[in-house]
């Protein structure tokens, strides 16, 4: 994927859509982009956490406890929770489509937050964001 194809890719991702140029660019360097098929489990519950995945294109299944929880599609991502606070995986997750990611490492995702503290602001939104919606989906 070329460089303006690959900004252009992570500006459309509502986590990073905010972010100016300059963060684009440094986030864009950090990540790794990988093509993966349908079936392959990105992470399990329970298991450490060391990297952020954002779908550029495919979908997931999220599972908790064996029970779906979410499906996210190209442009929204998973991994966050166990990369902000260092606790296991609180999900599992299952690619349903062929899919291509671009994958954050925990250095990689820690520099990025020390080096600009507005994502650390838009990650903590986004996480604040899931939280209401699970609680809702909670209360029916």
């Amino acid at each position: 994927m070329a460089t303006d194809e690959k900004l252009a890719k992570l500006r459309r991702v509502p986590l990073f859509a905010r972010l100016g140029k300059r963060e684009l660019e440094r986030l864009g360097m950090l990540t790794d982009e990988v093509d993966l098929p349908a079936g392959r489990v990105l992470m399990r519950q329970g298991d450490p956490g060391e990297e952020l995945f954002v779908l550029m294109r495919g979908a997931a299944r999220v599972e908790r406890d064996g029970r779906l929880v979410a499906e996210r599609l190209a442009d929204e991502f998973v991994g966050e929770i166990a990369l902000v606070d260092g606790g296991p995986r609180t999900a599992t997750v299952t690619l349903t489509e062929d899919s291509e990611l671009l994958v954050v490492g925990r250095r990689q995702f820690q520099q990025l937050l020390d080096e600009f503290p507005d994502v650390r602001l838009q990650v903590l939104e986004a996480l604040a964001q899931r939280v209401r919606l699970a609680e809702s989906d909670g209360v029916h």
